[in-house]
């Protein structure tokens, strides 16, 4: 039987050097910064539903951590505030009348006490505690959570940092609606709307707010809430007047018409005896709610600028802007479900404390034009 034959062995060396790559290894780069990632679910796919990632919004901004210059002065009272305050005079001294008498009515040894607590308790407008007591039981807001409060903290930050104001002095809060709007109140309060945080962005949320501390800074917030309070004994004394006048009226109909007559000549009488006896209280009571409204119009108009004037005004016209359009949707909703419109007369469009969008926007205009 033959030999089978050797096997045949490489020429090669059996034992040959490792070859080593002559550049380095290319490793995989991230997405690019405007590109989005997917969303992802807990198995690593794509969530269903997600589409490409949308261009960011030109009002997106990057509020970078800086050095902050605080201001000497913090806040302020300028015109509006003066001339408010002004306005509710006659409102204070008729409450004032109307508090002192009941007090020696009901205490005639120690009626200047209730007085005079009643005089300091306009301080209350600046005690931290009455305040978040006042915004959370009459104002109807709440406390942000802490997704909120880390999506308001750097806007509130940038804002205050522009405005060189410390944001520590002032509180956040949150109300639960699905308007468009925000508030400033009290001493310390600034109030935004859910439906701001969940669809303006950081930039329109940013001017806001800056709109909101101008009010607070100008001392709009304080003085308007100071005006309110004082005047609120004579405001609740005329509408118990009024409900007793209407329920006296409302039974002398069901007993003859001559009563009703006598109603009328009685609460007509004392009309007439009040307007020329005291008429220099009685003409400020009458004018002061319209000279009110035009000064807080005009306390608007400044905290516009006030935001404008920190770079704000871009976005601030573009919040006004889908305000109005919010609006105009919601009369065309109203006019569609056969809803009578609705427009205010000219004594009422008086009596409104915010200028139209119209005139707010022309007043931001020389904010908006060009350098040269």
């Amino acid at each position: 039987m033959p030999n089978p034959p050797r096997p045949r062995y490489p020429d090669a060396d059996p034992h040959p050097a490792p070859e080593y790559p002559t550049s380095a290894p290319t490793y995989p780069t991230a997405p690019p910064q405007d590109q989005a990632a997917t969303p992802l679910d807990s198995h690593g796919s794509p969530s269903p539903g997600s589409g490409p990632a949308q261009p960011p919004h030109p009002h997106d901004m990057a509020f970078a951590q800086r050095r902050v210059h605080l201001k000497e002065q913090q806040r302020g009272a300028d015109a509006t505030t003066v001339g408010q305050l002004l306005l509710h005079v006659p409102g204070f001294v008729c409450s004032l009348a109307l508090v002192a008498g009941v007090s020696y009515l009901l205490l005639p040894d120690l009626g200047w006490l209730p007085t005079v607590l009643w005089i300091a308790s306009g301080a209350l407008a600046f005690h931290r505690p009455t305040e978040s007591f006042f915004a959370r039981h009459v104002l109807g807001l709440r406390y942000p959570t802490l997704q909120e409060r880390d999506q308001l903290a750097p806007v509130w930050q940038e804002v205050t940092a522009r405005a060189g104001v410390d944001g520590r002095t002032y509180e956040l809060w949150v109300e639960e609606s699905d308007d468009l709007n925000a508030l400033a109140a009290a001493g310390h309060i600034v109030g935004v709307t859910r439906f701001s945080l969940d669809h303006l962005p950081n930039g329109q949320l940013a001017a806001v707010l800056a709109h909101e501390l101008g009010h607070h800074t100008g001392g709009h917030a304080w003085s308007s809430l100071l005006g309110y309070w004082y005047a609120l004994p004579g405001r609740l004394a005329w509408s118990a007047l009024r409900s007793a006048t209407r329920f006296a009226l409302l039974v002398a109909r069901h007993i003859s018409p001559a009563a009703t007559g006598v109603i009328f000549l009685v609460a007509g009488s004392f009309v007439v005896f009040l307007t020329f006896s005291v008429w220099f209280i009685v003409l400020p009571l009458l004018i002061a709610p319209y000279l009110i409204a035009a000064v807080g119009r005009r306390a608007e108009l400044r905290a516009d600028r006030h935001a404008a004037a920190l770079g704000f005004a871009p976005m601030l016209s573009e919040v006004l802007v889908a305000m109005h359009t919010e609006e105009r949707a919601a009369e065309s909703a109203a006019l569609q479900a056969g809803a009578p419109a609705h427009r205010p007369g000219f004594l009422a469009s008086l009596l409104s404390s915010h200028p139209d969008h119209h005139t707010r926007l022309h007043h931001l205009e020389p904010y908006l034009r060009p350098r040269g």
